[in-house]
């Protein structure tokens, strides 16, 4: 035991959601599974070697130190793709171990070039470019640079891909913006071709895009949020009922997080329950403490509004979520025992709370709660 908590990934719903994605995106295109975040909160070390049993071999972090966690774990034929944080010494380790990664400034470019010659090996570059996210890459401006630099230094890199991000195609609101920056992508590429630079790949759509922009999926499709069974906005999940109602609940999602009951206890009518005067008893009560508080990503914000399900039902947080403790009322259920199983998310007989229900209570997004939940809870993988 050792833990308040534990997490429960689902292998059949894994399967069913990666077998979706693939649907959609065509055999002819590679699936990279996004792992950063320790794997969206699924847990990197539970996630890769599930995703290459599914038949994926490519995965996709944000910092060098999760393609190390990555690397630890994965099989010698899938390959790891940083796209962010990667400090110049960090830069050789990368070369050495065959790790990709982007670059979208000159001095990042200019370092893995240094590098890869003096380990005299290549260093495999993904090309991100920048065409209205306004976060990383390189402007349109600098190609003629970019392009006399890459011709010259041939030798030292393999041209592993050319990239863009999306900003917000997840939403109807941004279909101007995402379709502007599809055409500049397509000009750095057409760019780059003239110039006899080819990239392997070419890869700029997420599990948004993959769903909404079917012309974004090209060599590669990068998908996060979709695989571990969540719709990256309603609208993106509207798109696929509109397109094949038949298949507009294919998602499923693959986690479950439990806990227990530690204790029983009576409340008088009148008293107050946890820290300060948050909750009064206005009546008699009987109440369940959970183990499970705010350091163990049980949001303050449910205090006195959350929910869990104990014995098929759905019970109400009472009082102050404390660092380590919950309270809800089980006045209304009978037989409660200390050590009942306490489903946080997931199902219960025929109730369940979704992490979207739970994510309304605190206000948060999907991807914040996920991420958000500790890496000591341990997971483990169910059927």
């Amino acid at each position: 035991m050792f833990h308040s908590s534990h997490i429960e990934i689902s292998k059949s719903a894994y399967r069913n959601n990666i077998k979706y994605i693939k649907k959609i995106i065509g055999e002819n295109t590679k699936l990279s599974s996004v792992i950063k975040g320790n794997a969206y909160g699924h847990g990197i070390d539970k996630i890769v070697p599930l995703a290459e049993e599914m038949g994926i071999d490519h995965f996709s972090v944000f910092s060098a130190s999760e393609a190390l966690e990555t690397l630890k774990i994965k099989s010698s034929q899938s390959d790891i793709m940083i796209m962010g944080l990667l400090d110049f010494e960090e830069i050789a380790w990368a070369i050495k171990n065959k790790i990709e990664f982007f670059v979208f400034d000159p001095e990042r470019l200019e370092k893995a070039i240094e590098i890869a010659k003096s380990l005299n090996q290549k260093a495999r570059i993904h090309i991100e470019v920048e065409t209205g996210f306004n976060r990383t890459g390189f402007e349109y401006k600098y190609m003629p640079k970019l392009i006399k630099y890459m011709n010259s230094n041939r030798k030292h890199f393999i041209f592993e891909g050319l990239c863009t991000h999306y900003a917000g195609a997840e939403s109807i609101s941004n279909y101007l913006r995402i379709k502007n920056q599809i055409k500049i992508f397509h000009k750095f590429f057409r760019y780059f071709k003239r110039n006899n630079l080819v990239p392997l790949k070419r890869h700029t759509a997420s599990s948004a895009a993959t769903f909404t922009y079917p012309n974004t999926i090209m060599d590669m499709a990068r998908v996060g949020i979709a695989q571990y069974g969540f719709w990256p906005s309603p609208e993106t999940k509207i798109y696929q009922f509109k397109k094949k109602p038949s298949e507009s609940n294919m998602l499923r999602r693959i986690i479950s997080w439990k806990s227990r009951v530690m204790v029983i206890k009576k409340v008088e009518a009148g008293e107050f329950i946890g820290y300060g005067t948050s909750y009064m008893a206005n009546k008699k009560m009987k109440i369940a403490v959970i183990p499970i508080g705010y350091a163990n990503g049980f949001s303050r914000a449910f205090s006195n509004t959350g929910r869990v399900l104990i014995r098929g039902r759905r019970v109400p947080v009472v009082g102050t979520i404390t660092m380590n403790t919950t309270t809800v009322n089980i006045s209304d259920l009978p037989n409660v025992e200390k050590g009942d199983e306490v489903v946080i998310i997931g199902k219960q007989r025929r109730l369940s709370i979704s992490v979207s229900s739970f994510c309304e209570m605190s206000e948060q997004l999907n991807y914040q709660l996920l991420a958000r939940l500790p890496e000591n809870i341990p997971r483990h993988i169910v059927k």
